[in-house]
């Protein structure tokens, strides 16, 4: 484990290195809105977060722990990520970049899901998995092209900022991989949750016809996901 540990560490540093100062930053929005205001009392962040005096910044501000421990795989799934971003690491802020720990158990899931401000370097530490990217709507008579590989221990793939994608561990052990992400809030859409366990509900009649299915199938799905939550 302490070699995988090495190797893990000397992937990051080159990550870092590769990414000069003009190009590790987040140029966009780091929420999903930020709606005008005059009264500064109502102000709740700006586009990041709001900086700490620099006479009274200390090194844990720029220090986690935890990563070495694995997260717990046992929910539906079959997964967790361990996200550490300027929410939990308050030096990250401005830096424009941030870190994850996935966890799989056998035949675990990080199922579709986007990154709206990120895009995302995984480099698998332990196991098997089967990965992919689906790309942006193309012209008239093409389809979403999907990009697949089967990654192994060592291997490294690139997933472009804001492209559907996902992991499946194909390998007959626990899995473990990281990610880095362009950006210090780099956000999370999960397809299912959001079009089926949306508050309040998509209407029913959208996504029947949006997916050309039954209505009572998206009554079904939508229950699910809400029992799932609730």
């Amino acid at each position: 484990m302490a070699l995988a540990l090495k190797f893990l560490v000397i992937t990051i540093a080159i990550l870092a290195l590769a990414s000069s100062p003009s190009t590790a930053s987040d140029p966009s929005p780091l929420q999903d809105f930020c709606v005008a205001v005059n009264d500064s009392k109502t102000t709740v962040f700006v586009n990041g977060k709001v900086c700490k005096d620099p006479k009274l910044v200390t090194a844990d501000d720029f220090f986690r722990s935890g990563l070495n421990k694995p997260g717990n795989t046992s929910n539906q799934l079959g997964s967790i990520v361990t996200a550490v971003n300027v929410n939990n690491l308050p030096g990250l802020n401005t830096l424009g970049i941030s870190l994850a720990r996935i966890d799989f158990a056998r035949r675990g899931l990080n199922p579709p899901h986007t990154h709206p401000r990120g895009t995302e370097v995984l480099v698998v530490l332990k196991g098997r998995l089967y990965v992919g990217f689906v790309l942006s709507n193309p012209g008239p008579n093409m389809k979403n092209k999907l990009f697949t590989k089967i990654l192994n221990s060592g291997d490294v793939f690139v997933f472009p900022e804001g492209l559907i994608h996902f992991q499946l561990n194909v390998g007959k052990t626990n899995a473990i991989a990281f990610a880095g992400l362009s950006s210090q809030n780099a956000g999370v859409i999960t397809v299912a949750n959001a079009v089926f366990g949306s508050d309040p509900p998509i209407n029913d009649d959208v996504l029947a016809k949006a997916f050309q299915v039954d209505k009572k199938v998206i009554d079904d799905l939508q229950e699910q996901f809400w029992w799932d939550n609730n």
